[in-house]
């Protein structure tokens, strides 16, 4: 018999709602596992996800290039022929200071923890879809994966970028749906690309009373950052003019600045500049014999990274500064039809779960969607509400976690409902 759709969702629903408590509790119980990215340890968040799966009794495997970072893939296929859809989150959270962010406590209407709006909540949301919906794989069409991976915080190497390069035939599929923070009034369809590098400069140092007698190593990095900031910081970038009406649309501005801060629309159509780490000296009177600076720019899709990078190469050479890549954290911007079909089914979702209409934003973070997109391969992403990321006061809502819980699980539904090539 086929599956009603309509039905199957609100079941799911009803579901979700009987068990709450139950999986509010499982999410704070996952927040409180320390799986810090760097140093990246995710061995107990990945034993932690291995039972959650086991008490679903679904199947799952493990696949990892470091024994430290594991990452966790399942996969089970429905009756009928039809596509294959990937659910994609990650288990590695920024540093926090302190013991607050690790109680995963309950303040008022929220749960104020690391990691509770990037990323946990959403991949908890990909964890329970997939076993939620295992029992309905009788009346569904095609297959549906779980990857729940280590080391999206520092690049992917040992995460997603490795099940890519090793593992591609398992976690492909036809469509990834991602469950990183957004808030429920938009749907994020593309992000920005990034250049992670870093400045040096040396010098044989002195006393700061004999600047004739050697150059510093601080005012040449500093030069450079400057002229970097100068040349490259809020350039308009060239985008291609059907995205950048979809970006300039009046909805998606008002969307884009409600939900990640007034200029956010405007910003993502261009390049950024962040300067984030510079070191070097040990006294104010003595000429330093080292510095060193670390920045991060982010690129709108249509800019050509590599004409920049070079760019930057002889910018660095000519202040008397060396210029070095971090490889792992540096690749292009991505998109996908922010009108196609799971685009569709996530804005239709949004809208009857939450009266919501959803328009298509650029994220301004990175996130491992871009591994699908670079494929074609449609990524969509939607989860809690981002503004807290990273911060000492991260939290996701109660009732948002659970609105993220339904959408995920009646997203799936609608598109493995469906027959398929």
């Amino acid at each position: 018999m086929p599956l009603d759709a309509a039905a199957a969702k609100i079941e799911l629903c009803r579901v979700i709602d009987d068990r709450r408590d139950e999986f509010i509790e499982l999410l704070r119980a996952f927040l409180r596992i320390r799986s810090i990215n760097p140093p990246g340890d995710m061995r107990e968040a990945a034993a932690f996800v291995r039972d959650i799966l086991d008490s679903f009794g679904v199947p799952h495997h493990t696949r990892a290039a470091r024994q430290d970072m594991p990452n966790i893939v399942g996969r089970w296929d429905a009756a009928g022929p039809g596509r294959h859809l990937v659910l994609n989150g990650h288990m590695d959270v920024f540093p926090a200071t302190g013991d607050r962010l690790w109680a995963a406590e309950i303040e008022g209407d929220r749960i104020v923890a690391r990691g509770a709006a990037d990323m946990k909540t959403g991949t908890l949301a990909s964890i329970l879809t997939y076993g939620l919906l295992h029992p309905y794989r009788d009346r569904l069409h095609g297959a549906l994966t779980l990857t729940v991976v280590s080391d999206e915080q520092s690049g992917g190497r040992y995460g997603t970028r490795f099940l890519f390069d090793e593992h591609a035939d398992e976690i492909t599929g036809d469509c990834c749906l991602n469950g990183e923070p957004t808030g429920l009034d938009t749907l994020r369809f593309m992000e920005k690309g990034t250049l992670r590098f870093s400045l040096a400069a040396t010098s044989i140092g002195g006393h700061g009373g004999y600047p004739h007698r050697a150059p510093n190593p601080i005012q040449q990095v500093a030069a450079a950052i400057h002229a970097i900031y100068e040349r490259y910081h809020r350039r308009l970038g060239d985008l291609p003019p059907e995205v950048d009406a979809i970006l300039t649309a009046p909805a998606t501005v008002a969307a884009a600045d409600a939900s990640l801060g007034a200029g956010a629309a405007d910003n993502a159509r261009r390049i950024t500049v962040n300067a984030g780490i510079v070191q070097g000296g040990q006294k104010a009177t003595q000429i330093p014999t080292e510095c060193s600076a670390h920045l991060d720019m982010r690129f709108p899709l249509g800019v050509d990274r590599d004409t920049v990078r070079a760019e930057l190469q002889d910018l660095a050479a000519s202040l008397g500064c060396t210029m070095q890549v971090n490889e792992d954290h540096s690749y292009p911007a991505s998109s996908t039809d922010a009108f196609g079909e799971m685009a569709t089914i996530l804005r239709t979702n949004i809208r009857d779960l939450t009266g919501n209409d959803a328009p298509p934003v650029c994220s301004l973070g990175g996130t491992d969607a871009r591994y699908w997109r670079w494929r074609g391969i449609p990524a969509v992403i939607c989860g809690p509400s981002n503004i807290s990321i990273g911060s000492d006061n991260e939290n996701v809502t109660l009732d948002e976690a659970i609105a993220v819980m339904k959408l995920h699980a009646m997203c799936a539904v609608d598109y493995l409902s469906r027959p398929g090539a």
